[in-house]
């Protein structure tokens, strides 16, 4: 059994002996950084669902973050008070609880490329594609690392961002708390231990994905560790290891915040009308629609609607956490929470509309068209200049000559060469800078380099 004096370890990445200050504690400065760094800025202009929109009140992946992480902390302190009260957590512990969970979800879409999940599948498509043609800088990476960038992960991206890229590249990167970490993984496997154990028939939610690349396994390792997490070994001898139990507070908080919320800006752009949108809402709440109030307006009851609805839903996964308690600790439990909660239902008619109505609606199809198109042309262009600098044998200064073009190139978009010292590396700063980019600074980009005049 996992025990909480070690899950919610206030230790550093890479500072294992740091202890909390008097009125800081680490979650709290985690948040902080998460909240101050340019990561997360940028989220204001990433796509959520509807990508490149006007509407003012359509969500980006900055307020989907913010959302999660308030509903995140009500799971934490809700679950941690109960925790208390069964004299399974020392009182105080709850808030530890509650801020973890909060910053966790705070930076858990970090890592998220531009232009949503259309963006993760364009990145893979376009590497997908290299490997097939088996030329240039992926042709030179080993077939058991081809998976990142294949099957590439915005989960991984943000955990190598927190852990290694952000922060002036220094050990630990943000050095965010173990806790804090161990509560954001979802995933806690490399590309590869996740293969080999679906090759074993080894079935297990943190095995859906991968959660790190093989670049920061090491620093995962001691993440892991330092937490008590239960590591297991596929049969090739590749590690993977248990969920930390606030995972899956992280993920339900996620969970509630985009369904409930897609939902309601797909009545916003006009995708869902109302009436449908406050139907599912309705059983959600369990509670019907005031038809009687005559002064409150279509988007008054969808709001009303969508408040009651996220309510219901937190305190419906803080049952399913404490009626799963002893599997979770135990590291067995493999399911999500709503799956497995009394709005289960409603939650899988959510699940069945948006992939009916919403993730298929007209303009958001045509903008992922455009999204990937513009992709695979920044891709194109960057990979040219990596195989620049690998005939360079990756040096660097060779490669930027005076008024050469690559020396343009780089110096236009500020490209951090530092660390690049063969295939897998490039392949991983291509990937780096890629999806570190916004949405409209990706169009930006994909005009200059097709001399599109700047407006």
């Amino acid at each position: 059994m996992m025990d909480w004096t070690r899950l919610l370890n206030p230790g550093r990445l890479c500072r294992p002996d740091y202890a909390d200050k008097p009125g800081r504690p680490a979650y709290l400065q985690d948040y902080d950084r998460i909240l101050f760094s340019e990561p997360f800025r940028r989220l204001a202009q990433k796509t959520q669902v509807h990508p490149l929109h006007d509407h003012d009140h359509v969500h980006h992946r900055m307020i989907h973050s913010m959302e999660t992480s308030s509903v995140g902390r009500s799971l934490g302190i809700q679950v941690g008070q109960a925790l208390v009260e069964r004299g399974l957590l020392e009182e105080g512990q709850q808030h530890v609880m509650a801020g973890t969970v909060q910053a966790a979800c705070l930076v858990h879409d970090i890592g998220n490329p531009p232009f949503g999940h259309s963006g993760e599948a364009s990145i893979g498509a376009w590497f997908a594609r290299k490997f097939r043609e088996d030329r240039g800088i992926p042709a030179g990476i080993a077939p058991e690392q081809r998976a990142e960038f294949t099957a590439f992960e915005g989960n991984a991206q943000g955990f190598r961002i927190t852990a290694r890229l952000e922060m002036a590249r220094r050990e630990g990167g943000m050095r965010l708390s173990y806790a804090t970490l161990g509560a954001f993984s979802k995933y806690p496997c490399t590309a590869q231990g996740a293969a080999d154990a679906a090759l074993a028939g080894t079935s297990y939610v943190g095995l859906k994905k991968f959660g790190t690349f093989a670049s920061e396994e090491t620093l995962f390792a001691e993440v892991a560790q330092a937490l008590g997490l239960p590591e297991e070994r596929t049969p090739q001898g590749h590690r993977w290891w248990r969920r930390h139990p606030l995972a899956f507070l992280v993920e339900a908080a996620d969970d509630i915040c985009y369904r409930i919320l897609d939902l309601e800006d797909a009545a916003t752009v006009g995708d869902l009308d109302s009436a449908t949108v406050q139907e599912i809402l309705e059983e959600i709440t369990g509670k019907p629609n005031r038809e009687d109030d005559a002064l409150m307006t279509r988007r008054d009851r969808v709001g009303m609607l969508r408040a009651m609805a996220i309510g219901s839903s937190i305190d419906s996964a803080v049952e399913a956490f404490l009626a799963h308690y002893e599997t979770i600790m135990a590291g067995t439990f493999s399911e999500g929470l709503m799956e497995v909660s009394s709005k289960a239902h409603a939650f899988e008619r959510l699940k069945e509309v948006s992939n009916a109505r919403i993730f298929t609606a007209q303009r958001k199809t045509e903008l992922e068209i455009v999204g990937r198109q513009v992709l695979f042309t920044i891709l194109d262009e960057f990979h040219a200049l990596f195989e620049a600098l690998k005939a360079c044998d990756w040096d660097s200064e060779r490669l930027l000559a005076p008024h050469d073009y690559w020396t343009k190139l780089v110096r236009a978009v500020d490209l951090d060469l530092r660390g690049v010292v063969d295939d897998y590396t490039a392949a991983h700063a291509l990937t780096d800078f890629v999806s570190g980019m916004t949405d409209r600074y990706a169009l930006r980009v994909r005009d200059m380099i097709t001399g599109q005049v700047p407006s």
